[in-house]
């Protein structure tokens, strides 16, 4: 069988004529002009589509980062504007909670200082009304010494 292939490659070697690895005859110019047809057609047909689709790829990208960028740049800003509104606002309501605070520490000092007047007008009507009481009850009891007195007199008289 090894004989047999043997005989075969060297009647096709006999049959084809001898040449080098480039024969220079009319199918190298043949293959030049298939070589440059195909890379105008592939250029047409395939390259520049897709090079377009890819410069409008390029194109959408780079919008979208504009784009994205500027709103970043808006958000950035409406934060910065939220967060000094925040800031005023807790000052305000601190300021209002401050005030609060004085308008009813000076309401509870005030009731504070009328329920001590009335308080000392209370004290003060009610030790006028003992010193009343007092005088009253010193003048009952001069008249019943008195009277005590003058019956003791005459008892002592009478006896």
């Amino acid at each position: 069988m090894n004989n047999l292939l043997l005989s075969f490659v060297l009647q096709a070697s006999d049959i084809e004529p001898q040449g080098g690895l480039f024969d220079f005859n009319a199918t190298l110019p043949l293959m030049a002009l298939q070589f440059l047809a195909l890379t105008v057609i592939l250029n047409f047909l395939f390259y520049k589509p897709v090079s377009n689709i890819l410069n409008e790829r390029e194109e959408y990208i780079r919008n979208s980062l504009t784009t994205a960028s500027a709103s970043l740049v808006k958000a950035e800003e409406l934060t910065r504007k939220y967060e000094y509104e925040l800031a005023e606002s807790r000052k305000n309501a601190q300021n209002i909670i401050k005030s609060a605070q004085q308008q009813a520490q000076m309401l509870v000092s005030d009731k504070i200082k009328e329920a001590q007047k009335d308080t000392e007008i209370l004290l003060e009507s009610a030790y006028h009304q003992l010193n009343i009481q007092k005088e009253q009850a010193l003048k009952s009891l001069e008249t019943q010494v008195d009277i005590l007195s003058d019956q003791i007199k005459l008892k002592l008289l009478d006896n």
